[in-house]
C-alpha cells in the first residue's frame, strides 16, 4: 500500500468521510482494488468478494484486521505485510502501531487509520460479519 501515490492514499481516506466522488474517481481512474476495499470496510460482502477474486487477498486480510479479527491479522504477519498489521492496529488505537507509523514517517497511514477509525466508531456493525 505504501507504493500508491499520497493523492491515492488521501482519495482513499476520504472515502470514509461521505466522499462518495472519491470513491467514483478511484474507480474510474484505475484504482478499483482501493474502492473495494473501502466498500468491504464499511461492510460489503461483495467487494470482500472481489477483493478475494481478484488477488487482493491482503486487502481483504485488511478489513478483518481491522475489525480485529485473529485469523486475518496472523496472515498479513505470517505473509509480512507489516504495513498493513500497523494500519489496522492504528485503527484500533494500538499505541505501539501509532509509535511504528510515526517512527516511520508514514503520517498519511495515520491519516488514514483516523479516518477509518471516525467512521467505524460512527457505525453499527452486525457481528454476522463473513470472517476472512
Amino acid at each position: 500500500m505504501q507504493n500508491y501515490p499520497v493523492k491515492i492514499l488521501m482519495a482513499f481516506a476520504e472515502t470514509f468521510s461521505g466522499g462518495e466522488q472519491f470513491f467514483k474517481w478511484l474507480l474510474k481512474n484505475g484504482y478499483p482494488e482501493l474502492a473495494a476495499l473501502s466498500s468491504a470496510i464499511r461492510g460489503s460482502e461483495e467487494a470482500f468478494k472481489w477483493l478475494m477474486a481478484n488477488k487482493y487477498p491482503h486487502f481483504a486480510a485488511l478489513d478483518g484486521a481491522i475489525d480485529n479479527q485473529a485469523h486475518p491479522r496472523a496472515w498479513l504477519v505470517k505473509h509480512n505485510f507489516t504495513l498493513l498489521v500497523n494500519l489496522a492496529d492504528a485503527v484500533n488505537a494500538r499505541p505501539d502501531a501509532l509509535a511504528w507509523l510515526n517512527k516511520n514517517d508514514l503520517k498519511i497511514f495515520l491519516y488514514i487509520a483516523g479516518k477509518i477509525r471516525t467512521y467505524r466508531d460512527s457505525q453499527y456493525f452486525d457481528h454476522h460479519k463473513k470472517r476472512f
